[in-house]
């Protein structure tokens, strides 16, 4: 009896089972774009900073359009988004909470236009090409209109994805094209088919947020601030080896350690300060502002609550 307990404590120990073991990772899986704003994630996982905090993350590659769905299904649990976007997702009855700040976008989010088209006003009756409603590129394409005294209504809009928007723009389809980096310093390379007529730097309104669904967030509250914890470290290990993260973060995307600085240049990622100073003023502002012009465009039917829409716990 006794040989039968000290043989089965020595199988636990091999694997790991004892007591004194440390638990196994918390399993969750990231709804996300290959958008340069999101890298940081990318790099968490790929140079182990996930799992050294305890998380065994799962990125997913799914398309904005469709990312509330995965997040409703149960496939995610959390996910990377523009602010607006997760109004439009909890107006849709997909309870999400933002937990932290990803970046701003400085630049990195734009229209392309032919090179005739001289203002935002030429593009009355021009075809835009853009992603689906209740997107980031759709969203951006109304503020940019309406800060020009025009709706919707004014263009016409063929629903694509920031990526195969800009291929087909350069290939000579369409009026204009809502994209962003790493796609927009493709129509930057290539001046004599097209131009840059307006981003964030002319009309700041693109600004990405981490959050997850309430259910993960209750059961799992430290790994929720492993998550937040991994980001501000990947933001670190940038700032100490550029060379080395610019390279993880751009093989994700299909682009070298160089080409991914360039693009990275346009945008501002948030450390934990600049998180706590956005969720006490911008966040607020821009949501409610973001929320009414929803309602305009018709992609909500009423606002959700908007207090409700962030737990700032997690960057304490």
């Amino acid at each position: 009896m006794k040989k039968t307990w000290l043989f089965a404590a020595s199988v636990a120990a091999s694997l790991g089972l004892g007591a004194g073991s440390a638990a196994a990772d918390t399993a969750v899986s990231i709804g996300m774009s290959g958008w340069t704003g999101f890298a940081p994630l990318t790099l968490a996982k790929e140079a182990g900073i996930f799992k050294k905090n305890g998380l065994d993350v799962n990125i997913v590659k799914v398309p904005q359009a469709s990312r509330h769905l995965a997040l409703a299904s149960g496939d995610i649990q959390c996910a990377a988004t523009t602010v607006e976007t997760w109004i439009v997702w909890n107006a849709a009855g997909v309870a999400t909470t933002q937990i932290f700040q990803l970046d701003m976008s400085h630049g990195a989010d734009g229209m392309v236009v032919r090179p005739d088209i001289a203002s935002i006003a030429d593009l009355k009756g021009k075809t835009v090409a853009a992603s689906a409603p209740g997107t980031s590129p759709y969203f951006y394409l109304g503020w940019i209109l309406a800060e020009n005294g025009m709706t919707l209504d004014d263009v016409k809009v063929v629903n694509m994805e920031p990526g195969p928007a800009a291929q087909a723009f350069l290939a000579g389809q369409n009026d204009a094209a809502m994209t962003y980096e790493p796609y927009l310093s493709s129509v930057r390379a290539e001046p004599e088919k097209g131009k840059i007529i307006a981003t964030t730097l002319d009309y700041p309104a693109v600004m990405d947020t981490f959050g997850c669904t309430p259910a993960f967030l209750k059961d799992n509250p430290e790994a929720a601030k492993a998550l937040a914890d991994s980001y501000f470290e990947a933001l670190e290990m940038i700032a100490s080896d550029k060379d080395k993260s610019f390279e993880i973060m751009g093989a994700d995307v299909k682009q070298s350690g160089e080409d991914f600085g360039k693009s990275a240049a346009y945008l501002e990622w948030q450390d934990k300060e600049a998180n706590q100073k956005f969720f006490e003023t911008t966040f607020k502002t821009f949501s409610e502002q973001a929320a009414d012009l929803l309602l305009t465009m018709g992609v909500i039917k009423e606002k959700p609550d908007l207090s409700s829409l962030a737990d700032t716990s997690y960057i304490k």
